[in-house]
């Protein structure tokens, strides 16, 4: 899901001192040369009553007083001091128990350009000064010049990922110009085979310069994410095998630049989608990081539904663990459900219990809690739970080592067809070397 829609929160402020200063100002009267517009009166917030004069004001020279069809008594009024309007800080939310684990790494997708460097703090203090160990970032998709990272938001970028060592910086990198353009599944199978035949490295390698010059050598990098839908001209289903092949050339080549340092995170969408993900799986040595873009979708659809579907949470935590690989949720949030206070509890206590790599939420309506007041209660939930946490140093699971199969016969000489072949057939196959005197 591309983030293209973006609303910023809007911030009310307290209207006491605006009040104030309207209604001084209609009491001295209007303006020199301005005609009054008592009409306007009605969009100003506060009181609508008309003022009181202030005391021993005095007409101006020249003027007629105006009639009135009562008389008015001389009447002493006294000045009445107006105290400052307090600050209001926002309120604490209510203590919740701290989890008996630390919280994985955690940050949101607030802009792409430097606005989202700005919000990071922002943010930060709106959640009672968390650390929001993790940027996320997109380049754009239109143009090789724009993939290439010629794009001045990254200096940004590199200077938030540089201030703290601690800190992560995650950055999707579409496999293709013209990346949302409708581009029709016979030019994508096209594009995908010129891609896999080195066509388009050298707009990789330029990337992986700038990121090495940039002195954020370390970026995870989510290239063609959500691949197995239909969405962008990066997508896998016209042509799986050139997929793969063109993302193992482009990590070949990005991994040659000196002193690059990348991790590389496959990400599909949730779920089956135009294609099953697995199909589009490049394999282990190019793969660093596997993720998932998991949002509240479809409607109607419940937490339970999407770990258990096929393709869903649960298939992508097994799929991580078989092959050694942390797991990561570089979008996630809010969608088809609306203002789901459940879903927001559930996915939170499913990251705590799955110990992500990272995870950053999609802050923008609809799916965000910050920066969109279209989800309310489930803004409290993730406020909550995250309220002033310090997340923990992120661990990367081991492997874990297939069961081993019987013990092998005498005079045989055991076939290496791969642990993962041997843990499906159910032990090593072997050619017996009696075979000889067997036949006959």
């Amino acid at each position: 899901m591309a983030p293209q829609h973006r609303r910023v929160r809007a911030r009310a402020l307290a209207v006491g001192a605006a009040a104030v200063a309207v209604s001084a100002a209609l009491a001295a009267g209007p303006v020199a040369g301005a005609a009054p517009m008592d009409d306007a009166r009605a969009a100003l917030p506060g009181p609508t009553e008309r003022p009181t004069p202030a005391a021993g004001a005095q007409p101006a020279p020249g003027a007629e007083p105006a009639a009135s069809a009562f008389p008015t008594p001389d009447i002493d009024i006294p000045a009445v001091s107006v105290p400052e309007v307090p600050s209001v800080p926002e309120p604490r939310p209510p203590s919740v128990p701290a989890p008996a684990k630390g919280v994985p790494p955690f940050g949101a997708f607030l802009a792409s350009d430097a606005r989202g460097v700005e919000r990071m703090e922002q943010l930060s203090r709106w959640l009672g000064d968390a650390e929001l160990r993790v940027g996320h970032t997109y380049l754009p998709g239109n143009h090789w010049k724009d993939i290439e990272g010629d794009v001045g938001f990254l200096e940004d970028w590199a200077r938030w990922r540089n201030a703290d060592d601690r800190r992560m910086l995650v950055l999707n990198v579409p496999l293709q110009e013209r990346n949302e353009a409708g581009v029709p599944d016979g030019e994508v199978r096209e594009l995908l085979r010129r891609g896999a035949a080195g066509e388009f490295d050298h707009h990789f390698r330029t990337l992986a310069e700038r990121l090495v010059e940039l002195r954020i050598p370390d970026t995870v990098l989510v290239l063609g994410w959500e691949m197995n839908g239909i969405t962008y001209t990066h997508r896998c289903g016209p042509d799986p095998e050139n997929w793969k092949k063109y993302w193992n050339r482009i990590v070949t080549t990005m991994r040659s630049v000196p002193g690059q340092q990348f991790r590389f995170e496959f990400t599909p969408n949730r779920g089956r989608d135009a294609v099953p993900w697995t199909e589009c799986y490049p394999g282990d040595d190019t793969v660093d990081i596997i993720g998932m873009d998991s949002y509240d979708q479809p409607s109607g659809m419940t937490f339970d539904e999407q770990v258990k579907e096929p393709y869903g949470l649960q298939a992508h935590v097994d799929f991580a663990k078989a092959h050694g690989k942390p797991i990561a949720y570089p979008e996630w949030g809010l969608f088809r459900n609306g203002d789901n206070p459940e879903y927001m509890r559930r996915m939170l206590a499913w990251m705590q219990q799955h110990r992500p790599l990272y995870h950053t939420l999609t802050d923008y309506c609809p799916h965000g809690v910050w920066q969109c007041d279209d989800n309310p209660d489930a803004s409290r939930v993730f406020r909550d739970a995250l309220w002033g946490r310090t997340p923990e140093e992120p661990q990367t699971p081991t492997p874990t080592e297939p069961p081993a199969g019987p013990e092998l016969p005498d005079h045989c000489a055991p076939l290496d067809l791969g642990r993962w072949v041997e843990h499906w057939l159910g032990g090593k196959l072997c050619l017996r070397l009696d075979w000889w005197s067997r036949s006959g």
